[in-house]
């Protein structure tokens, strides 16, 4: 199950009430970040979080409100004494970027910095966690991520397995994969419960790899900067409205909705709630600093 924290939830520049793009991603022990608007840290640092926890940082484009704040909150880490390895992904021109910042910036570190561009098609592993991006349209090199848990064995079925003639050191031979005159673990579980599936698209304007990549997740993150009395200005600058953004999520049959990057121009967001709503109902606007936990029944804000 997912912990999820809006960092920053504005565009472009950061405002009185939002910051710039950040998303948090817990599930058990294991922490991501989703993008690393300048002010990051802070935002983090008022939370209930922390960033000396977070194993692996994901970033979906070189544009600075998404960038700027990385370089700050990595030497801050090695201030406060981190000493676990950090995984730090982008887009091609993302590790020679974070070195051109720090190779200027005097003073060891103290921790593992595994830092490497990424592409669609890799997937690499934080904790449990698996991170993957996929391409979106944005004027420029950028991708969006795809964090997933791993599935959960269903419970061992005590009376099942007494029928099948299974006990004592049995069951040891079936936890190491084996068999016991014929039967395997499976054959004796509850089904097995699927891990929560997160998508989170970074900017873009619609495209056929946001809609493939996001297909079934439980939760799909998705910019909307404009609402859709804009639509040409979206289209004109790599954006999406609020109303695209709820038709990918309905076409694609996700389980929520979440609407971050939206512009500044709009004083009362709500505009941008219930324009996505009359396409997809099940839509959250969440605020800087929010907290929303996937469950079992559903979403719920903490």
């Amino acid at each position: 199950m997912f912990d999820i924290l809006f960092l920053g939830t504005g565009a472009s520049v950061p405002s009185r009430d939002h910051g710039l793009p950040a998303v948090l991603v817990r599930s058990g022990p294991d922490t991501v970040l989703l993008d690393c608007g300048e002010g990051t840290q802070r935002q983090i640092m008022v939370s209930p979080y922390s960033f000396m926890k977070v194993g692996g940082i994901f970033i979906t484009h070189l544009h600075g409100d998404h960038f700027y704040g990385l370089p700050g909150l990595i030497q801050t880490m090695g201030m406060m004494g981190r000493k676990d390895r950090l995984v730090v992904r982008g887009p091609e021109g993302t590790a020679a970027a974070v070195e051109a910042v720090l190779s200027v910036c005097p003073g060891e570190l103290g921790f593992e910095l595994d830092v490497s561009d990424m592409s669609p098609g890799e997937t690499v592993s934080v904790g449990a966690l698996s991170v993957s991006p996929f391409s979106t349209d944005h004027g420029l090199v950028s991708q969006g991520y795809i964090v997933k848990e791993p599935d959960v064995r269903g419970k061992v079925d005590a009376a099942k397995a007494e029928s099948l003639g299974i006990s004592g050191r049995d069951f040891s031979v079936l936890e190491e994969g084996g068999t016991v005159n014929g039967v395997s673990m499976s054959d004796i579980c509850e089904p097995t419960r699927k891990g929560k599936v997160l998508a989170y698209t970074g900017d873009t304007r619609p495209c056929p790899s946001v809609a493939e990549a996001v297909k079934g997740a439980d939760v799909l993150i998705h910019e909307a900067t404009y609402t859709k009395s804009e639509a040409s200005k979206a289209q004109e600058f790599f954006h999406s409205t609020a109303a695209q953004a709820a038709t990918v999520a309905r076409d694609c049959g996700c389980g929520a909705l979440f609407l971050v990057h939206i512009s500044n121009r709009y004083k009362d967001r709500n505009e941008c709630l219930k324009e996505a709503a009359e396409i997809f109902p099940a839509v959250y606007l969440p605020a800087d600093l929010s907290v929303y936990k996937t469950t079992k029944r559903g979403i719920r804000s903490v």
